[in-house]
């Protein structure tokens, strides 16, 4: 006898079918599978059960997703000599048990992994330091599964235009030009604001990119420090804004110096740190620093996950956790198995 006709005479005990293809007559206490739900349920004499949801295994994950940084703004010479504003640091999230995420909140929530699953992993790269007169590139947003953090904020040309919005804000340009917004409180922090010939700082995951003024960058804002890989390291720092006198200095964990007179903005070093802003052209055409890539890291109980299969990233262990580091720019897979 088929199953379809078990399911409806009472022949079969138990059956597979899908929410929408129940059994027509059922018996009390008859069990079904439903495959779309994946709900075992029974009927009770004149409604099935609410059912138990079944599920593949999952444990556990912390992580550490950091966007790529902005590019710093480029310079200019005409009408007036100016600088430009520092890139913000590439949005910050962090779950990391005890510490902190971008903007100084509570570590997130950490994220359940299921089994005989591919999570998707993207590691921003940060954004281009621009050339005279324009304003320097966002960077690029990372990805581990539902966390996306955002690509860090350009910094302003030196034509008074405003730092770009991102993970951490671009620094405006000056004269005038106003620090770029921090998408989520979550992520980062606001670029600073211009002020004469001196370009805001960028944004950086901990504090906002300092103001410029007269003929003075402000410095980046400073980055953040985790220790998932079991070292303290600072990461996503604010790029410097140009100054035609003094350029401002980039954010602890990397974020690039801006440069003073004649002298292009400094690339970032740190993961996720903006790019410092060009100095003053006068009459160099003077150009912005660029970003810096981003990282994704993800740490879980070695014994955890001691009878699945696990591939991707850089594997290390440290302590009773598997640490596995994501540094390259792309896409990529994690893949439990």
């Amino acid at each position: 006898m088929g199953l379809s006709a078990g399911l409806g005479t009472g022949g079969t005990r138990s059956g597979v079918c899908t929410s929408t293809t129940r059994p027509v007559s059922p018996y009390v206490g008859q069990e079904i599978f439903e495959t779309d739900t994946n709900k075992h349920r029974f009927w009770l004499g004149s409604y099935w059960s609410g059912g138990t949801t079944h599920s593949a295994p999952s444990f556990p994950v912390e992580y550490l997703v950091i966007a790529g940084g902005g590019g710093g703004g480029g310079g200019q010479n005409s009408p007036d000599v100016r600088s430009g504003g520092g890139g913000g640091a590439g949005g910050y999230r962090n779950s990391t048990v005890g510490e902190t995420t971008g903007g100084g909140g509570s570590a997130e929530s950490v994220l359940s992994v299921a089994t005989n699953t591919t999570y998707t992993v993207t590691v921003g790269g940060g954004g281009a330091g621009a050339a005279y007169g324009a304003t320097g590139a966002n960077g690029s947003n990372s990805v581990f599964s539902t966390i996306t953090a955002t690509g860090g904020g350009g910094g302003g040309a030196a034509n008074n235009a405003a730092g770009n919005a991102g993970g951490s804000g671009g620094g405006g340009g000056a004269m005038t030009g106003t620090g770029g917004a921090a998408n989520a409180t979550t992520q980062g922090k606001a670029g600073g604001s211009a002020a004469s010939n001196g370009a805001g700082g960028g944004g950086g995951a901990t504090a906002v990119g300092s103001n410029g003024a007269n003929d003075t960058g402000g410095a980046g804002g400073a980055g953040m420090s985790s220790s998932i890989t079991a070292s303290a390291v600072t990461r996503a720092g604010g790029g410097g804004g140009g100054g035609r006198g003094v350029a401002g200095a980039g954010g602890s964990g990397g974020g690039g110096a801006g440069g003073s007179e004649n002298a292009h903005g400094n690339n970032a070093t740190g993961n996720g740190s903006g790019g410092g802003g060009a100095g003053a052209s006068n009459p160099t055409n003077t150009i912005g620093g660029n970003g810096s890539a981003g990282i994704v890291i993800i740490r879980y109980l070695t014994a955890d996950a001691a009878a699945y299969t696990i591939t991707g990233g850089t594997a290390t262990t440290s302590g009773a956790y598997t640490i596995r580091s994501f540094t390259s720019t792309g896409t990529f897979s994690l893949v439990i198995s």
